[in-house]
């Protein structure tokens, strides 16, 4: 069999081709839901930047009040749904200091996990490419070995012309499988360690403007 991707193509069976189309289908999935996530993840970025510059410089000319009443920014990112999520429990929160810090607390906690669990939409698809593509091009592996062992059958001999296109269809399959995967699973070990360090940052700006609430009420 020629090393060529159309003779290649015209050699394989009808399963070889079955598996090598799912497989090309799954890698255009993952290809999809990696520059999406990309996207989102370098839009989001910039945007929480830009509104933690602005949140910063508003807490340190007024405080909790003048962040209170400033109006929300739509585009703030992550950070900043988070963190409005925050201001608007203080805002219809009592009276009572413990009850509103409380109020505020729960309010950060509930959408950081919001964010971090948009973050992860997608992400199911790059595990499940990079887990289950390696064996779907392992069973086109076992059916080209399968189809060399029966055309050595009928020609009734061993020799390596009548079964190297069956086994070349089989490796062909194998490679397939292997570059469809590397990619989703390197793909996904990047995108989860983002998230990771994201919800750090949210858990630690959660807090930093939880002590903010704190002194507003200490006063």
């Amino acid at each position: 069999m020629e090393f060529s991707l159309s003779h290649m193509w015209a050699e394989m069976g009808l399963f070889a081709k079955l598996v090598v189309g799912t497989m090309a289908l799954m890698s255009v999935a993952s290809l999809v839901v990696m520059f999406e996530r990309i996207a989102v993840y370098l839009r989001s970025g910039a945007e929480s930047v830009r509104f933690a510059q602005h949140m910063a410089r508003v807490i340190e000319g007024g405080g909790v009040d003048a962040a209170a009443k400033e109006s929300l920014q739509k585009n703030g990112g992550h950070l900043g749904r988070t963190i409005n999520a925050g201001l608007v429990a203080l805002k219809t929160a009592p009276s009572d200091k413990d009850v509103a810090i409380e109020s505020v607390a729960r309010a950060l906690e509930r959408q950081a996990a919001r964010e971090v669990q948009s973050f992860k939409r997608g992400l199911g698809v790059l595990a499940t490419v990079g887990s289950t593509a390696p064996f779907i091009g392992l069973l086109g592996t076992t059916m080209g070995i399968v189809n060399a062992f029966q055309q050595m059958a009928k020609s009734g001999s061993g020799g390596l012309g009548t079964v190297s296109a069956g086994i070349a269809e089989a490796l062909i399959t194998t490679a397939f499988g292997l570059l469809v995967a590397i990619p989703a699973v390197m793909a996904f070990n990047f995108l989860q360690g983002w998230i990771d360090a994201r919800a750090v940052d949210l858990s630690e700006s959660s807090n930093e403007f939880l002590d903010q609430v704190t002194k507003h009420f200490a006063r």
